[in-house]
């Protein structure tokens, strides 16, 4: 990843990753309860099975898991999490919209769950994926981690599931129409993000009404259209700033912004940060 020394250091809240496994499990019988619990997730979410086998259930279907297989479910599915067995050696990331848009490249499989949500890794790639997973729970214990280093294993982790995932299940094919056009509006969000256009002008390009949009992006994102791209484009200035020598006026006029006051103000609006607040050590003046 470019960038080596403009990162910010975060706590692993602020990141929006976390990871648990037999080393690092929820150590309050409170929190482990709690979280055997039916809910819907807000966040992405991936079980990798080292060894052992257990069985999960998402929407009301169940996935049964054996030794390098893992499973993945996207925010606003509702996740049944079972007992862990005696057995079982594991490990569940979990990370946020925020985090993904952070990463130099987009993963597919995330959003396209085809045949099933489920990928079996071979043994190499099962080995990467137990050294990578070992590693990122490391970082993620660190009091003071390093932002870039866990993105750029995160990266590595999606990308060996995402090449996994097509390997074994072939060219996408999305049954469900409504998931369809959430990826296409994606896709138009990403495409489109600096020219900025009106919620209107996604939804005639993707051939719905703005109503019907709405209801899409509300049930995959769990926002409303408008608010998901804001956040879009909040979190690539993030990203941005963060890897780059930028601006606030400069990187206001590449985002689309005509006035660099308004997009400080909504900067700080949507992450409750000033934007030299987000990143302290750097002469943002831009003057």
């Amino acid at each position: 990843m470019q960038g080596q020394g403009k990162h910010k250091d975060l706590p692993n809240d602020e990141l929006g990753v976390k990871i648990r496994s037999n080393d690092n499990p929820y150590v309050s019988p409170d929190m482990q309860s709690k979280l055997l619990q039916p809910r819907k997730l807000i966040t992405y979410f991936i079980v990798f099975i080292e060894s052992g086998s257990i069985t999960y259930n998402i929407d009301a279907q169940d996935f049964p898991l054996t030794a390098g297989q893992l499973l993945f479910a996207m925010p606003n599915q509702t996740l049944v999490p079972p007992a862990k067995t005696a057995d079982l050696k594991y490990f569940k990331l979990l990370f946020d919209e925020n985090t993904l848009a952070l990463l130099p490249q987009q993963f597919p499989f995330l959003v396209n769950p085809s045949n099933t949500q489920t990928i079996a890794l071979e043994s190499p790639a099962k080995e990467r994926a137990t050294l990578v997973f070992g590693i990122l729970d490391q970082l993620l214990l660190t009091a003071n981690h390093d932002t870039e280093i866990i993105l750029a294993y995160l990266n590595t982790l999606l990308s060996e599931f995402n090449s996994a995932y097509f390997k074994s299940n072939g060219p996408v094919n999305i049954v469900n129409a409504n998931l369809s056009k959430f990826v296409e509006f994606k896709l138009v969000v990403e495409s489109s993000l600096t020219e900025q256009p009106s919620i209107h002008e996604i939804a005639e390009k993707l051939a719905l009404s703005t109503n019907s949009l709405y209801r899409i992006v509300k049930e995959y994102a769990g926002t409303s259209p408008k608010d998901y791209f804001i956040n879009r484009l909040i979190t690539e200035a993030q990203r941005r700033l963060r890897y780059s020598n930028t601006s606030v006026k400069e990187l206001a006029y590449e985002l689309g912004f005509n006035d660099p006051d308004y997009f400080s103000r909504l900067f700080k609006k949507s992450t409750g940060k000033s934007i030299t607040e987000f990143l302290p050590r750097q002469d943002l003046s831009g003057k």
